[in-house]
């Protein structure tokens, strides 16, 4: 189980000017939809913004706090 805050904590971390929205999506904080905006993501694909998160979120998704993760990933600009 991880709450919503060390979850965002994760990702500012490894994207310090990120914006970040987090929603549970079953009420057993393990299943998350993320939505992340940031400046890194700007001239970067799909899957490497993905990635980005992914490397983020390593140590939650690795030892099973994270069980399943719906990522949306966008720049500040809109793309």
């Amino acid at each position: 189980m991880i709450t919503s805050d060390t979850l965002t904590g994760y990702v500012r971390k490894a994207l310090p000017d990120a914006a970040v929205s987090v929603t549970d999506r079953t009420g057993t904080m393990d299943h998350f939809s993320i939505r992340v905006v940031s400046d890194l993501f700007k001239g970067k694909n799909l899957l490497d913004r993905h990635r980005l998160i992914y490397d983020a979120l390593g140590e939650p998704m690795k030892d099973g706090r994270i069980h399943a993760l719906e990522i949306k990933a966008e720049a500040t600009d809109g793309s």
